[in-house]
């Protein structure tokens, strides 16, 4: 997809429809013109662009849904019902922020570091609504972020009881009524099933209001599928745990998302891979062929309704089981048709790797393909396949031999006996295939890293200052994200500039992964920048968190720097795309690349080398409260997509992508010192998939690891981790660096201690971040008592600057 129109904000206006997705249609819309409506729900006026934290971006200006719509030439009949939600709102906001205030002080915990990513939940009320007009729709939002979880209650992933009374009565009362989804993940719809519309219009930005008119009025076809299996909560799996405050055990082992569902047979209201069309369309699957162990299924699309649209087809592989137990299936494979007009039809070719699809066996320390028959399914959604053909493996194959290297949990995953395979259709085609189809490869550990010249002549306090980031011994408050870089306001952070005058020049950060975060507004002095107005310090939703002591806590926070009086304030902005669960639902892999595009253009605009995104964790849970910006519960749509934004940043000159959170960061309750316990097989099948599949198809320029242990060691301690598996096995050329670490945030609940910046660069990361003189001072000590080589702070400092020539030489 070629982005031609200069007006970012325009392209994803004119896009962000692929990114929504339809639940339910009766044919009653789209609407034959822009009239009158009665629209309801806490999402008209408090819209959700996007979730709190990392995610948030400074844009100059934001539009409401109820905005959105009015500019579209739709009148809002219902003014009276919204403004008598906005004092029901005002006063639940008011005991929401006392409430989040006691419960601080009860826990004996600082007020704002508590309030991270808590958001309120949708309040009861008992508003009248009678009928206004012939069509109504009903904005459901939720809002969720970095730091806190999600909960099962009213509110929040229930529906609040006066949502339920209020969607029902409008179902009834209304022969034309939507249920609009203003969600960043999955909630339980179960007491409003009997609605007859529901979009999920996701959040899409500054403007999902302009967005939304599109589709009601027909403007825009929704072409998205679901990422994540959406169902009755108690329906999910509760085999592994999830938001225990020192341990998290994967006990599900592989059987994550539609895996679990498909297999044990339970049911969902929404299936991974569904999403209806104002259209509809057949698909044919017409020939399965192989060349080698490359199986290409071509498919035949046929719009057979009466607009036009897009339909996305997927390619499911059932694998035989001998030894090792498997999933009932696993998407392989995926394509989006182009704009469709009605009865025209095109061919899509699907093509897959049986090898990238191979299961890891501990035992053997490698990844094999058993004996068997392995049945290819082609439809569009997991619950709705037709198999196309089979494919006979008639001996075991090892595929690649490597080591175990994660450590072990305490616990073995669950598994699941199959009974009889399905029958297979006469006429299928039939597929054999022999060892000699497979490469085999024995991964090479502990190669031999060059060290650059420049990095010998180095002191061991150079040297270390290398290894952190770009800290201010002088500096007052802590050094955080909007805080930690001086050449951009906002920026979330750099690399040391104490070496300067040696030609190591700094890299600039920016947090992501819903675009570029840097303030709004700033001043200069100098080649620096600095906040005028601590929107780029602190997440927005923080210091609105806080109330009127906001700006104070703030400033004593980070340590605020008053603006000179003679100071010129400017002001810059970036455009807000999509959060990651949309973007991954439109299935486009173009699409995902254009809106990194989108990104690096305005990396390049503002001197940003690093962006810190795309973030692909998988969504394990529905309650992990930062799933908004993570794309999916299955590890090939996730690489996928993270390798097509990735692609979009790279394109531009001296700019990189930083592939997040690395890895098993699932939950975000004691994020800084939770250990998730997970087997060796589910880490590589699972939670590392993806960052293999974006290393290998984009290599991006950086790896942040996650905030969490593994098995019992911070993943950026973990040398096994970064070294065997991250460099070694999936090739990764570029540098490592920590999420953001700082002893503040560590809870005295904690059984496990916070990740140290010695041990960091002991196991090969490059970068501890954002840093402080603690950090470098640990670094130093380490070197000196020789519990850190010199050789591998050697090792990381020619990595870093490898990566610095890389940046600058490209400008």
């Amino acid at each position: 997809m070629e982005r031609k129109d200069a007006d970012n904000l325009s392209f994803v206006l004119s896009n962000a429809a692929e990114c929504t997705v339809l639940l339910k249609k009766s044919g009653q819309f789209p609407l034959d013109k822009a009239g009158k409506i009665a629209a309801y729900g806490s999402g008209l006026r408090y819209t959700i662009k996007g979730g709190t934290g990392s995610g948030e971006v400074n844009s100059k200006e934001t539009f409401t849904i109820e905005q959105g719509l009015e500019k579209a030439g739709v009148s809002i009949a219902s003014k009276s019902w919204l403004d008598a939600y906005d004092e029901v709102r005002k006063q639940a906001k008011k005991q929401f922020f006392k409430d989040l205030k006691a419960q601080a002080k009860a826990k004996h915990e600082n007020a704002i570091m508590y309030s991270m990513g808590k958001t309120m939940k949708e309040p009861d009320h008992n508003l009248e609504i009678t009928k206004l007009c012939d069509t109504a729709i009903y904005v459901v939002s939720r809002n969720s972020g970095e730091g806190s979880d999600r909960e099962v209650i009213e509110g929040d992933v229930k529906l609040a009881k006066s949502e339920i009374r209020d969607i029902l009565l409008l179902n009834k009362m209304y022969d034309r009524f939507m249920l609009v989804l203003n969600v960043g993940g999955a909630i339980d719809l179960s007491p409003v099933m009997e609605v007859k519309d529901i979009l999920l219009l996701s959040q899409l930005g500054t403007d999902c209001g302009a967005i939304l008119a599109d589709i009601l009025l027909g403007k825009q076809n929704p072409s998205g599928k679901l990422t994540t299996t959406w169902a009755k909560f108690e329906e999910y799996s509760n085999e592994g745990t999830f938001g225990d405050w020192n341990d998290n055990r994967y006990k599900e082992g592989i059987y994550v998302g539609y895996r679990y569902f498909d297999t044990f047979k339970k049911r969902s209201l929404f299936p991974f891979g569904f999403g209806l069309s104002y259209t509809t369309f057949e698909i044919k699957a017409q020939e399965v062929r192989a060349d080698k162990d490359t199986l290409t299924c071509e498919v035949l699309v046929k719009n057979t309704g009466s607009c036009a649209g897009k339909e996305v087809v997927q390619v499911y592989l059932s694998a035989p089981e001998d030894k090792l137990d498997q999933p009932y299936q696993q998407l392989v494979g995926y394509a989006k048709t182009s704009l469709l007009d009605s009865g025209s039809e095109c061919r899509l070719e699907i093509s897959f790797r049986l090898s990238d699809f191979a299961s890891y066996d501990e035992e053997s320390e490698s990844y094999v393909l058993e004996k068997g028959r392995y049945v290819i399914r082609v439809g569009n959604s997991s619950v709705d396949t037709k198999i196309a053909a089979v494919a006979t493996l008639e001996e075991m194959v090892t595929t690649l031999k490597t080591r175990n290297c994660l450590g072990k949990p305490d616990f073995t995953d669950i598994k699941f006996e199959h009974s009889e395979p399905d029958s297979i259709p006469e006429g299928i085609t039939a597929i054999t295939l022999t060892a000699d189809d497979f490469e085999k490869r024995e991964v090479s550990f502990d190669s031999e890293v060059p060290v650059d010249p420049r990095i010998k002549n180095l002191t061991d306090e150079e040297l270390s200052y290398m290894q952190i980031g770009n800290f201010d011994p002088n500096a007052r408050g802590l050094s955080i994200i909007g805080n930690a870089a001086t050449h951009l306001a906002g920026a979330a952070g750099e690399t040391t500039s104490q070496l300067a005058k040696k030609g190591i020049r700094p890299l600039i950060m920016a947090d992501g992964p819903a675009g570029i975060r840097i303030s709004l507004k700033y001043y200069e002095e100098g080649e620096n920048q600095y906040d005028a107005g601590n929107k780029g310090m602190i997440p927005e939703s923080m210091l609105e968190m806080m109330g009127p002591i906001a700006k104070f806590i703030a400033k004593m926070l980070v340590g605020g720097k008053k603006i000179p009086k003679n100071a010129v304030i400017k002001e810059h902005s970036a455009t807000m795309i999509p959060i990651g669960t949309a973007i991954a639902q439109s299935f486009n892999t173009e699409l995902a690349e254009a809106l990194g595009d989108i990104v690096g253009s305005e990396m390049e605009k503002f001197g940003v080398h690093l962006w810190l995104a795309p973030a692909l964790n998988i969504h394990r849970s529905i309650l992990c409260g930062r799933n908004f910006e993570y794309y999916s519960e299955d590890p090939l749509v996730s690489g996928e997509v993270a390798a097509a934004i990735t692609r979009g940043v790279q394109k531009h000159r001296g700019c990189g992508t930083t592939i997040k959170h690395y890895a098993a960061n699932n939950a975000e309750t004691n994020r800084y010192c939770n250990n998730s316990q997970v087997s060796e097989r589910a880490m590589r099948e699972i939670y590392l998939r993806g960052f293999d599949i974006c290393v290998k198809k984009s290599q991006p320029k950086a790896v942040m690891t996650s905030y969490n242990l593994l098995n019992g060691t911070h993943t950026s301690e973990h040398r096994g981790l970064i070294e065997d598996i991250l460099r070694s096995e999936f090739g990764f050329k570029g540098i490592v660096m920590t999420d953001w670490v700082m002893e503040v945030m560590t809870s005295k609940k904690s059984v496990y201690r916070n990740a140290l910046s010695n041990e960091v660069a002991k196991a090969g990361g490059e970068l501890f971040m954002p840093g402080t003189k603690k950090d470098y001072e640990r670094v130093l000590t380490a070197l000196k008592d020789d519990t850190l080589s010199r050789k591998q702070l050697e090792v990381n400092a020619s990595r870093l600057i490898r990566t610095i020539d890389e940046f600058y030489n490209a400008e």
